[in-house]
């Protein structure tokens, strides 16, 4: 059954080459059906890759190819928990490698602009922790790093 509820991406161009990446990168993530205009549009000629439809760890999207009016920024990023350090770099290093950017506290963006947060399991944990001064460490060690270090993380959560 198809989701009620799908997150739509708007992309200059290249949406099929970034969910073929997606696919790949993330666990549970697949290219669905892929729709070519059936018209000339304002940036594109009939034929052109109009949607794909992907999934992105078990979240279902679109990715929109509509041209460069709008721009990604970080106000909307996918947020992907990692059980340890081989999967938090592995996933970190696909994006960054792949002509991606990093960012701070854990995030960067893929070459298409959009964003992503890295975030080991530890971290949330961390800043979670019932007592405020444990919490406060690990906000305040996770602000000093682009990418998250889980054995950094860990020492300021034990002090």
């Amino acid at each position: 059954m198809k989701s009620k509820n799908t997150i739509c991406i708007w992309y200059e161009g290249g949406a099929l080459d970034a969910a073929r990446f997606y696919a790949k990168t993330f666990p549970d993530s697949r290219v669905g059906p892929v729709f070519h205009a059936p018209g000339d549009y304002p940036d594109g000629k009939q034929g052109d890759v109009l949607t794909v439809e992907f999934t992105v760890a078990g979240i279902p999207c679109i990715g929109l190819n509509g041209g460069p009016q709008f721009r990604q920024t970080e106000a909307f990023s996918f947020q992907i928990a990692t059980d340890d350090q081989a999967e938090t770099d592995r996933l970190w290093n696909a994006i960054v490698d792949n002509g991606g950017q990093t960012s701070a506290c854990g995030w960067c963006k893929d070459r298409w602009g959009v964003s992503w947060q890295i975030t080991p399991r530890a971290l949330t944990d961390g800043i979670a922790d019932p007592n405020p001064a444990v919490a406060k460490r690990v906000f305040d060690a996770m602000m000093t790093m682009t990418r998250i270090d889980i054995a950094a993380i860990e020492a300021a959560r034990r002090g």
